[in-house]
């Protein structure tokens, strides 16, 4: 178990981070908001008792406005949604709100209602989205953990950037998952595997322990390795440093004694999932902006996404989501019948913070840039399969990332797997 502070530090604890939130707020921009008062105590033995926690700002808590990373929601909830109960259950203190793109909908963080956000490993660049101010915030210390969701990558994609693991569970296993028409499952972003395995414990249902897992050697797996991505958009060119990083936990993976494959994914197939991934995406954020108190107020790049999402028939919204359910059961048996797959995260290491533009650019335009890049997570979300993405040292400026995914339920699998390969990296 990760180190849960003791019950006469607990205030200390929670009030450290709350001024460490407020030192790197100027540089970084990683919160909305941040509280002033910690608690005097947590009641009870729970698992992660006094832990303080940032929460990305989607997390709905009683009598909090869920700002959703802009300026068109403005109730209270009346209640805390079932994620956010379930990490108060388990002991952890909010400290603050962190920051993300409007809606969830990018792979960087900036919007117009609280700016950019930017990555502590180096200004210049974004921490990745749309949990970049969660990733920002555990990357610079301020938390060993924050809340992050991943509807398109957004808990792979931020970890990817600031050199974290980032792991994303099977869809349904955490309180909350179903989001964007069942691609987003809430999960969190830790420096550290065993916390984040820890975390998921105390607040999902996996059926066995995944820090037990963590440390249990997998048994001699087929392992699957694809370099091409969910063509949502022709892909940038693969970065050497990505490359790199696949091959030498490919060659770590066979040294263990699995058997390593190259694997491809059907064109036609491909593409077939790439398009059911953009229809549930873009309906999904026609459904999160009809809850809007405030619709005028969005960014001119949502509104764009949210008239394209409000065209899509249910019909066809249906058949995507049906596609993805089919496609989970069997791809890895289509893929020449392997147990986990290893794929680069994204298509190079993190980008400059201005890459992409600003929140008045085409909603359309940005997202088809973005998929370029970020084409390698997607797929996990349209199937609900687990996925995790690991920091590999390849001498690069930035850390390069690798993608890990399994079977959907296979989570204790896919943690011992990661767990091996942490431990490969480091000998």
């Amino acid at each position: 178990m990760p180190r849960v502070p003791a019950p006469d530090v607990v205030p200390d604890a929670v009030r450290s981070a709350i001024r460490r939130a407020h030192e790197t707020q100027p540089t970084l921009n990683a919160f909305v908001s941040i509280v002033e008062d910690a608690p005097a105590t947590v009641s009870g033995e729970p698992p992660l008792r006094g832990l303080p926690i940032a929460l990305k700002d989607d997390v709905g808590g009683a009598g909090e406005v869920t700002g959703w990373g802009g300026r068109a929601f403005t109730t209270a909830e009346a209640a805390d949604d079932p994620f956010l109960a379930a990490t108060r259950r388990a002991g952890m203190v909010p400290i603050g709100r962190t920051t993300l793109p409007e809606l969830a909908a990018f792979g960087v963080t900036d919007s117009a209602a609280h700016g950019v956000t930017r990555n502590p490993l180096a200004l210049g660049h974004t921490p990745g989205g749309s949990s970049g101010g969660s990733a920002a915030a555990v990357a610079a210390g301020v938390v060993e953990l924050a809340t992050a969701s991943d509807g398109a990558g957004s808990i792979r994609i931020p970890a990817a950037c600031c050199g974290l693991p980032g792991f994303k569970p099977t869809t349904g296993t955490v309180p909350g998952s179903g989001g964007w028409r069942g691609l987003a499952t809430p999960g969190c972003l830790t420096r550290d595997l065993a916390l984040a395995a820890s975390f998921y414990d105390a607040v999902g249902s996996f059926g066995t322990s995944l820090r037990a897992a963590l440390d249990v050697e997998p048994g001699r797996l087929r392992v699957g390795v694809a370099v091409d991505p969910l063509p949502v958009a022709p892909p940038q060119r693969l970065d050497p440093y990505v490359a790199g990083a696949v091959r030498v936990v490919a060659d770590r993976l066979a040294a263990a004694g699995h058997r390593v494959v190259p694997v491809r994914m059907r064109p036609d197939r491909a593409q077939a999932a790439a398009l059911a991934v953009v229809t549930r995406m873009l309906r999904g954020l026609a459904d999160a902006a009809a809850g809007a108190d405030h619709p005028e107020r969005l960014e001119p790049r949502i509104r764009d996404l949210v008239r394209a999402g409000s065209l899509i028939p249910e019909s066809v919204v249906a058949a995507a989501q049906a596609h993805g359910r089919r496609l989970g059961d069997r791809l890895l048996d289509q893929l020449d019948d392997v147990d986990v797959l290893l794929t680069p995260t994204m298509r190079g290491t993190a980008p400059l913070v201005d890459r992409w533009g600003s929140p008045e650019r085409n909603g359309l335009l940005t997202l088809t840039a973005m998929g370029r890049f970020y084409g390698h997570t997607p797929l996990y979300n349209h199937t609900g399969q687990p996925a995790v993405t690991l920091p590999v040292d390849t001498g690069a400026a930035l850390p390069a990332a690798v993608q890990l995914a399994a079977a959907p339920g296979r989570d204790a699998l896919l943690m011992s797997v990661a767990g091996q390969v942490q431990a490969a990296l480091t000998v």
